[in-house]
């Protein structure tokens, strides 16, 4: 019997962790984050991706675009008679 043991993927991950998940070297990760070419935000002075942030530079970068939200537009009140 196998067992599966599966890595935590973490909203906020650090260099390893997102290269990891991106399947890049660190020090490539590293370098698109200090050139602003990928989501990053510095915590401290150590690297800090947000998984949702890369997913949709992913995305956007890969040409998949998101799903468009549908507008609902609120009904118009009609205008009530002024009191005398």
């Amino acid at each position: 019997m196998a067992v599966s043991v599966q890595a935590t993927v973490r909203e906020v991950m650090d260099i390893r962790q997102a290269s990891e998940y991106l399947g890049i070297s660190g020090d490539t990760l590293y370098r698109y984050a200090s050139e602003g070419f990928i989501p990053a935000f510095k915590l401290g002075n150590r690297w800090r991706f947000k998984k949702t942030l890369m997913d949709a530079w992913m995305d956007e970068k890969s040409g998949v675009k998101p799903p468009t939200p549908i507008a609902v537009m609120p009904k118009q009140k009609k205008p009530v008679a002024r009191a005398r």
